[in-house]
């Protein structure tokens, strides 16, 4: 498809894998529709997984009177398929690539300041960290946990505040000309495929750079249930990078699924052996302060379930990962074997 811009800027073009996003693409939309400051041109691409909720026809009206607002249907739903897709039907003469989620709040100027940060540092990609923000109780202590230690394992795009080059972040910023040479996302990914991704872009010499000063706010999942299932398929995820790059993984996530198996393995044989409950003991007990310690930071009581969160977080995520890691067949990836899909992008 052929766009008109200006050539004396450089074109964004900025993606936004959507389902069932009514509530919030149009004000994610005019928030990122008014960024455009004149340093740059905007080219912005819906791609929308299926939604029933009336999000395609939002946009659909949207975009009547903006030209350079598209919509795109993601036949493959997952938001890996929906980029590559943004970038094969819409990315001719563009050279940054902004990903964006419908549900972010992200603030005035955001992509100005990732092209500014860009060009300080002369990096690949700009990635960001992102501030969870609760509106009920539970999403607050999802939110705090998230932001905590023990939630993030001290993973510096999850609430930290430094900027510097990194392995991996939430992605903001990518030159397009090497998200192409790199092959895109990998399609058969519904979770995980952006560190998948940054595997390879660091592969091929490409850098990757926290800008601590850009930051988005996201709303948590309001449920056990939607916390469960969302790290259980980060854990298979990142189960999943592993096989395809072995040494991606990082101290704190083998930890995760390392001291899982510890632990139930613990209450397995303490019939035989009750002095190891010791280390389920010790475990609870540091939920327990965890919910102590925030409920008394916060100074209300929503705090209190954090730690009951954080048990959530674990257990899913290791079972993702342990499942996962069991079932995976995803080959070692080389440069010399690019994934399907870098033809397409």
């Amino acid at each position: 498809m052929t766009h008109g811009h200006s050539p004396r800027r450089d074109v964004v073009l900025l993606a936004i894998p959507t389902l069932n996003e009514a509530r919030t693409i149009i004000p994610v939309l005019e928030r990122l529709t008014a960024d455009q400051d004149g340093e740059f041109d905007l080219r912005i691409c819906v791609v929308d997984g299926g939604s029933t909720d009336g999000t395609v026809e939002l946009v659909r009206a949207y975009a009547r009177h903006r030209s350079q607002v598209f919509l795109e249907h993601n036949g493959r739903r997952i938001q890996s398929a929906g980029i590559n897709l943004a970038v094969a039907r819409h990315g001719e003469g563009a050279k940054w690539l902004v990903r964006c989620d419908a549900h972010a709040n992200y603030p005035r100027g955001y992509i100005a300041s990732l092209l500014r940060t860009q060009r300080r540092t002369g990096a690949t990609s700009v990635v960001v960290p992102m501030d969870s923000v609760g509106c009920i109780p539970f999403q607050k202590a999802v939110a705090w946990v998230s932001d905590s230690l023990i939630g993030s394992g001290g993973s510096a795009h999850r609430g930290g505040r430094k900027s510097g080059f990194v392995d991996h972040g939430h992605h903001a910023l990518i030159a397009l000309d090497m998200f192409k040479r790199v092959g895109g996302y990998e399609e058969s990914f519904t979770h995980n495929e952006d560190a998948e991704f940054d595997c390879r872009l660091r592969a091929l010499a490409g850098t990757i750079y926290l800008d601590g000063e850009t930051r988005l706010e996201y709303h948590p999942r309001d449920s056990f249930q939607g916390i469960w299932r969302q790290y259980f398929n980060y854990g298979r995820g990142r189960s999943r990078t592993l096989r395809r790059h072995p040494t991606s993984l990082r101290l704190r996530q083998f930890a995760v699924p390392s001291f899982m198996v510890v632990f139930f393995a613990c209450l397995a044989i303490a019939p035989a052996l009750p002095h190891v409950l010791v280390v389920p003991f010790l475990y609870l007990f540091a939920l327990a302060l965890t919910s102590c310690q925030i409920a008394l930071r916060h100074r209300t009581a929503c705090g209190l379930l954090s730690g009951p969160v954080a048990g959530v977080m674990h257990t899913a995520w290791a079972s993702g990962f342990l499942l996962g890691l069991a079932g995976a067949r995803d080959m070692r990836w080389s440069p010399e074997r690019q994934p399907a899909q870098a033809e397409a992008v």
